[in-house]
Formats: C-alpha cells, structure tokens, sequence
C-alpha cells in the first residue's frame, strides 16, 4: 500500500511549511548527480547556476514579491522548488544543445534564449539541475552513446538505462532530480522508465503542438514526437502534467481504482494484448504483466484480451516515415550526406553510430510516393486502434518484452525487439504512461488519443 501522501506533494508540501526550501531540495540534489559509472548522467550542468536558479524560484513566489493571496500554498506554481532534469534536446539560455552528438555540440551556439519547455518549466517554479544524456539525436532506444558514453544505470553499472531519454531516467533513479523532462518517439519515455523501475508520462501527439511546447526543441519526426515525464510515483503524474500542458487533473491521493468514474452503470474495460504477441518476452516481463492484470482485476476493472495480430504491421509503417523525416531534419546540417556519419576519416561525423546513419540515408533515399504510401498505412492503422478503444477505456501490454540490456553486449536486434511493443502507441499517437514493476518489467496502460486527463487520474488511482 502506498503512503498516504505522494513524493512530489510531500516535497512541495515541506517547501510551503518552510521545514526545506527550494535551495535545501537542490543542494541535496546536486550532491547526487553523476552517479553511475561513466558519471555521465549529464551533458552539461552548472551548480552555481542551478543554485541562483533555486534562490530566485524562492524570491519570486514569497511574499513580498506576490501578493500574499498568489503566495499562498494555492497559488504556487505547481513545480514551486522542484529539482527536474531536461533532456539535452532543448535550448537552455546560456548552455549548448547538443542532441547527445559532439557534431552538434561543436557546431551549435551557446542559446540565447530558453526553449518553451525550458521556459515553461522555469515559470511554473522548477529548478533545473542540467541536461542530460541521451542516445544520438533521440534516435534509438538502448542509451549507448559514442560520444558522451553509454548511460548506465546508477542502481545496476551492469545495465544501461534504455532511451533516447537515458540521462533523465538515470537523473530520477541517483535523485539529482525529482522528474526528467523526456521526449518519446517510439518508446524514448516508455523504455528508459520501465528499464530503470520507474514511471513515465508521454502525452498525446497533439499536447505539446497545440500548446506550441517545441519551439527550441530538437525534433526526431514531426509525425510521432511527443513530451513527457519520467518520475517515480504515478500520483504526481497529475501535478506533473499541469505544470508541463496546463491540464486539469484530479490530484486527490486518496481514491481508489475501484472508484473511478467509468460510464454510469459500467465497469472501466482494459483490454491486455494477447498472449500470441507476447512470445519473445522474457520472464520478468511475463511476470509483471500477469500480476498487472490481476491488480487492475482486483480493482474492478473488466480485464478481457484484444487480437493484436495487425500490430505486428506497426514497425513497417514507423521505421520509413520516421527515418524519411529525421533525414529531412538533419540534411542541412550533414549536407545530405549520410554516408559522412560513420566514415573513419570524416572530421565532423566520425563519432555518429554508423546504425544512425544507416537509417538517415535510407530515410533520404526513400520517394515522395513511397512516404505517402506509408502514410496512408499510418492513417489506417490509428483508425483500426481508435477503433479499438470503442471496447475498451484503456489498453495495456509490456513497454518492452526485454527487462534488462546488458551494458556491452551486442544490441543490434534490440531496437526491433523492443518498438515491436512500442510502435503501435507512437502510430496511433495515444498517451501512455509507464506502470514500475520490479526487476525493469514496466507495463504500458494507454487511452484514446487526447483522453491524457483521464488516463492520469486512472494511474494515480491504481497507485493508491
């Protein structure tokens, strides 16, 4: 059972009493960060700078600067003095951005100005502790990283994090950070969180454009890119996704699963992938999801299995279009010549993964026919899942059917091992949010697309 007061409210409750403050919570932050192996939790951090941040978060919301109506404990922000890591894929003023390459690093200015997720992160009263590591421009889904090393975990230097959103996930695990900003692809939330025995959030496709989050932020493509959190409780998941979209969600922390407001008269329906997919999970996996299922069963949830055998189509209609648009992103700064990247005597790209490559110049390689054939695909396919949800309020299945990745083991078929669980979400654009099970066997609860508050509430109800 959980206590009766979530992590995030506890902290932020602590903050307003006056027993800590916003410096306190990042003092003891900052003392943990870099804790894995290749103490390369972080990119790039400054803990001076970290520090005024958390003395101006606390001048700007005391009283005296507001007044004492907006400094009451209603009317903090929501993130008032929480130390939260951001994923180096977005433009922090006065630091570099790097998407995880030394090739951008040497090539990008020193920013100006603050993304919108920087932005909005520091208006809502967080402190930024630095940004993090991540595989090679968000494109893949292990952690390994050439350039700023392999993201292994604090808890395991046997094990890496997962990605693209490696370095926040391992920020939340060493406590250099309360919640990681993260960004999810095709897993790039899910995985890491799952991996590192932990929760995560990815939005629906359409959150962050409607709310215009990604200006100053490195995409990977357009069509399947969403922001999120990777955390430890799902109740803060609400307080979380208010501070980051705005959204109004029931913060409560007492409820029960069983009460959650499904259609009167009816039980919430969860539909489990079938047993047929899950033939190449390990047992950790096949563990945690049974157990999901009798938890959500116990809560009095209708828990029926869904054919899934057109999801095996999922991966065959992501990888081009992704691979078509991350070519497009990346052209004018490689010159469109991807086969630069790998090349042992090319000064500028000769630390990309040469796999990376590989998939940018397939991407560039592909016709316009060829794109809009698999568009159409994709069209289809989140029709058939929205269809889905007409029998079902949510749909679970493993984030992955792999527990734990072997830091220095050969993972070349581990990316199609794992989107083939991931994809089918990213395709039909639903928010996902990762359920922690022991040992890295996280399970992925999802709702209908644009349905974000709905799932919110439910997962935090589950975690009571």
């Amino acid at each position: 059972m959980a206590n009766d007061i979530s992590p995030l409210h506890k902290m932020r409750a602590e903050i307003l009493s006056g027993s800590t403050s916003p410096r306190d919570l990042a003092e003891r932050a900052l003392k943990n960060a870099n804790q894995n192996t290749g103490r390369n939790v972080y990119i790039s951090r400054d803990e001076d700078w970290t520090l005024r941040e958390a003395d101006r978060v606390q001048k700007e919301f005391s009283v005296g600067e507001l007044s004492a109506r907006e400094s009451s404990s209603d009317h903090k922000p929501p993130l008032f003095g929480l130390p939260v890591s951001l994923k180096d894929g977005f433009d922090l003023e006065g630091f570099r951005t790097t998407a995880g390459t030394r090739y951008y690093a040497e090539k990008n200015e020193i920013a100006r100005e603050d993304s919108a997720v920087a932005k909005k992160m520091r208006e809502q009263g967080a402190v930024i502790t630095g940004k993090t590591n991540l595989h090679p421009l968000a494109y893949g889904i292990t952690g390994e990283n050439p350039d700023f090393g392999d993201c292994l975990q604090p808890a395991d230097a046997t094990l890496l994090t997962g990605g693209s959103t490696s370095g926040g996930a391992a920020s939340v695990q060493e406590g250099s950070a309360v919640a990681a900003i993260g960004t999810d692809t095709g897993g790039s939330i899910r995985v890491p969180a799952a991996l590192c025995g932990l929760a995560g959030y990815r939005a629906s496709i359409g959150l962050a454009w409607e709310r215009d989050l990604w200006r100053g932020g490195v995409h990977l493509a357009q069509s399947f890119d969403t922001l999120g959190w990777i955390f430890r409780d799902l109740r803060d998941a609400p307080l979380l996704a208010e501070g980051l979209f705005g959204l109004q969600v029931l913060r409560e922390t007492n409820f029960r699963a069983r009460n959650f407001q499904a259609p009167p008269g009816l039980q919430v329906k969860i539909g489990a992938i079938a047993a047929e997919f899950l033939h190449d999970c390990d047992a950790n996996v096949l563990a945690a999801f049974a157990s999901c299922k009798q938890s959500l069963a116990a809560s009095g949830a209708d828990v029926q299995s869904f054919d899934a055998a057109y999801w095996e189509d999922a991966l065959s209609i992501y990888a081009p279009i992704q691979a078509s648009e991350a070519a497009a992103i990346h052209a004018a700064t490689g010159g469109g010549d991807y086969s630069c990247f790998p090349a042992p005597g090319c000064e500028y790209f000769s630390h990309f993964p040469k796999a990376i490559s590989e998939r940018l110049a397939w991407g560039a390689s592909l016709t316009a026919e060829e794109v809009q054939r698999q568009r159409q695909r994709h069209a289809e396919f989140r029709n058939r899942v929205d269809a889905l949800f007409q029998s079902f309020d949510f749909l679970i299945m493993p984030c992955s059917p792999i527990s734990k990745l072997e830091a220095g083991r050969d993972h070349t078929q581990t990316r199609p091992t794992i989107l083939r669980y991931t994809t089918p979400l990213s395709l039909a654009g639903s928010p996902v949010v990762t359920l922690p099970f022991p040992n890295g066997a996280g399970i992925q609860l999802s709702a209908p697309r644009g349905q974000d508050s709905r799932l919110l509430t439910y997962a935090a109800a589950l975690a009571t």
